[in-house]
C-alpha cells in the first residue's frame, strides 16, 4: 500500500516540506477512542497518542485529530506512535452535537464524497435525507444517496419510491440498491475512485457496515440480523473507522439518531436551491416567506411548483441554524465577559499587591 492509496497528495506534501515535517512519518487517522486512536501508514497500524504540547495548547477540538485527518507522527516503540500536529483538511463534515446545546460534532475529515444511505423499511425518511444532504453541502463534499434493502419491496414500490424522492431530490445521483441480491452494488462500484474517501451517512440498521462487506468481498465490519419488531438491522458499529480498499476509502460511522442542522446557511442554499431561487423574486428584500401579498415561495406553493412538504423541512431547518447561531454568539459573549472579568480581577490583584 502507497500514501497514495490512502489519499495523500501533492497538496498535502508541500505542506509537509512547507512546515519542515520531513523527519516525521505520515499516517492517516483511521478510528478514534477518546484520547487513543489507530493511525495507518504505508506499511502498517499503529495505536497512537498525543504529544503533550499539541494536547494542552489545544484552543478546541478542531485542533484535534479526527477520522480521515492526517497527521506526522513519530514510532517510539513496536506499532506504538506519538502524535505531533494535524496536517490541513480540506473538508470538515460536522453536525450538531446532540444535547450539548451550541457544540459541534465533527463526524470525519477529509471527505470527497458522502454516501447517503437509506433503507426502504420503516427507516425511509425524505426530511432525513435532506438533513443529511445539508451536512455534505455545508461540507462542500459531493453526496451521494443510495436507496437500500430494496429486496424488501415489490418493483412497481420502488418505482414509486424513487420518483416520491427524485421529485424532492434532484441533481443528486440516487442508487437503489440490495445486498442481499447485489442489484446496484456495480453502479455505486463505478462511483469509487482509488484515493478518494468515502464516509457513510444514515441511521442504525439501514445496511451500512454490510454495504462496506459487499463492496470490499471482506467481512470488514460486523453486521446484525434484522430485528422482526422493528423491521430494521440492529446496531452495530459504536465508532467512526477507515476502511482502504483498491476501489477507495470508506468510512464507515454509528448510525445517527438526529442530524442537527449547525450555523452554516450555505448548506441550506444549496440543498434547497429552488427555494434559494424563488425568494429572488419575492416582492420585499426582507420577506419572511409565512404571509407576505408577493411572496414568490408563497405562490409556488399555492400553483403546486413547489412542493409544501419541501418547503416545511427547509424552515424547520432553518430555525434550527438560526437558534444554533444565536446560541454560539450568546456563548461567544459570555466567554468574552468571563475573559474581561479575569483580566479585571488580575488587574486589581496587582495594585493591591503593590
Amino acid at each position: 500500500m502507497t500514501l497514495n492509496d490512502l489519499g495523500f497528495n501533492e497538496q498535502l506534501n508541500k505542506y509537509r516540506k512547507e512546515q519542515h515535517l520531513e523527519s516525521f512519518g505520515i499516517a492517516r487517522v483511521i478510528s478514534e477512542h477518546k484520547d487513543r486512536y489507530i493511525v495507518r501508514t504505508e506499511f502498517n497500524e499503529l495505536e497512537a497518542e498525543l504529544i503533550g504540547n499539541l494536547r494542552f495548547t489545544a484552543q478546541s477540538k478542531y485542533d484535534l485529530p479526527a477520522v480521515g485527518d492526517w497527521v506526522a507522527i513519530n514510532e517510539y516503540d513496536k506499532n506504538k506512535a506519538l502524535i505531533h500536529s494535524v496536517y490541513p483538511r480540506t473538508s470538515i463534515l460536522e453536525r450538531k452535537a446532540i444535547g450539548e446545546g451550541s457544540k459541534t460534532q465533527i463526524i470525519a475529515a477529509n471527505i470527497n464524497y458522502g454516501l447517503i444511505v437509506q433503507s426502504v423499511n420503516r427507516d425511509f425518511n425524505i426530511n432525513r435525507i435532506e438533513r443529511y444532504l445539508t451536512i455534505c453541502n455545508s461540507a462542500k463534499i459531493k453526496p451521494i444517496v443510495i436507496i437500500s434493502k430494496i429486496d424488501l419491496i415489490q418493483k412497481f414500490e420502488l418505482d414509486q419510491l424513487l420518483t416520491k424522492i427524485k421529485e424532492r431530490i434532484k441533481d443528486v445521483s440516487i442508487i437503489a440498491v440490495s445486498n442481499q441480491t447485489q442489484q446496484g452494488i456495480d453502479e455505486i462500484k463505478v462511483e469509487l475512485v482509488k484515493g478518494n474517501t468515502y464516509c457513510l451517512l444514515g441511521s442504525s440498521g439501514v445496511g451500512k457496515s454490510t454495504l462496506i462487506n459487499t463492496l470490499t468481498g471482506i467481512h470488514f465490519m460486523n453486521i446484525g440480523e434484522i430485528s422482526k419488531s422493528i423491521d430494521r438491522g440492529k446496531h452495530v458499529t459504536t465508532h467512526r473507522e477507515l476502511i482502504v480498499t483498491e476501489d477507495g476509502i470508506l468510512i464507515d460511522n454509528p448510525g445517527m439518531r438526529e442530524v442537527g442542522i449547525a450555523n452554516d446557511s450555505e448548506g441550506l442554499k444549496m440543498t434547497f436551491d429552488e427555494i434559494t431561487n424563488l425568494s429572488y423574486n419575492c416582492k420585499f428584500n426582507d420577506c419572511s416567506h409565512t404571509n407576505e401579498k408577493g411572496c414568490a415561495i408563497i405562490e409556488a406553493i399555492e400553483n403546486g411548483e413547489l412542493d409544501n412538504n419541501l418547503y416545511t423541512n427547509f424552515q424547520k431547518m432553518e430555525r434550527e441554524r438560526m437558534f444554533f447561531t444565536s446560541s454560539v454568539e450568546e456563548r461567544k459573549k459570555k466567554d468574552k465577559n468571563l475573559g474581561k472579568l479575569i483580566k479585571k480581577v488580575v488587574k486589581q490583584r496587582k495594585k493591591d499587591k503593590y
